[in-house]
């Protein structure tokens, strides 16, 4: 295991570099509050034969980090935050991502709440940069009330749609978190634009649980080792 700090960017990476080349590579990107540990956590509980780089994002929101601010109303539920924020956020990775991406078979992302809102936003500026997307109890960015809206032309929406590279997502309807509007717009927004597989887990709440773990081990495996 060896961590690498950039200008920006802290990366923790699950094998050391001469361990690497031709590996597939999977981005672990935290939610709201971590850091880089938080996905790392979850590494033996995937597949071997990949190798895994958890970022920590940007922003210090104590006790972690943060890839953009969010606010929350009085139950918690995050109602709303910065989309050029967010962006800046991907664009950091990318920066990054282009300095390693050479050394790998292929690069796809896995996002933990927030971290499937950056995810997902990778995916629609570069789709066919990425091989997979798994998102975890998360949400695509939505502008205005608009999902599809251009941000600034950054994302490339009707190419995704064209390619439909496979996603899985998991939640938790009782999700306290992510208010079930944003959750119903991002399911039907990426049933139109990816080959989704979408599983529901009962009493997760906002988080991974088992179960889940060996769902995305084994989209990671079909699609990723074989």
């Amino acid at each position: 295991m060896a961590r690498v700090t950039s200008p920006d960017l802290s990366v923790w990476w699950s094998a050391p570099a001469a361990e690497r080349a031709g590996t597939p590579l999977v981005i672990l990107l935290h939610g709201y509050g971590a850091d880089e540990r938080d996905l790392a956590a979850l590494v033996p509980f995937l597949p071997s034969g990949i190798t895994y780089a958890a970022v920590r994002a940007p922003h210090r929101m104590d006790p972690g980090f943060s890839w953009f601010d969010l606010q929350f109303d009085d139950a918690g539920s995050a109602v709303g935050y910065s989309t050029s924020i967010a962006i800046d956020a991907c664009r950091a990775l990318f920066s990054w991502l282009d300095g390693v991406r050479g050394d790998f078979a292929s690069v796809s992302l896995l996002g933990f709440s927030q971290g499937m809102a950056v995810a997902t936003s990778m995916l629609r500026h570069a789709p066919d940069d990425f091989a997979v997307v798994v998102g975890c109890s998360g949400f695509v960015l939505v502008e205005d009330g608009n999902i599809d809206a251009p941000a600034d032309g950054y994302f490339n929406d009707a190419a995704l749609a064209a390619r439909r590279p496979p996603m899985f997502w998991g939640r938790d309807q009782q999700d306290d978190v992510i208010p079930a509007p944003l959750a119903e717009q991002t399911a039907g927004w990426l049933r139109e634009k990816v080959d989704l597989m979408k599983v529901l887990y009962a009493g997760m709440g906002h988080g991974i649980n088992e179960q889940e773990l060996r769902h995305v081990s084994e989209f990671l495996t079909h699609h990723l080792l074989r």
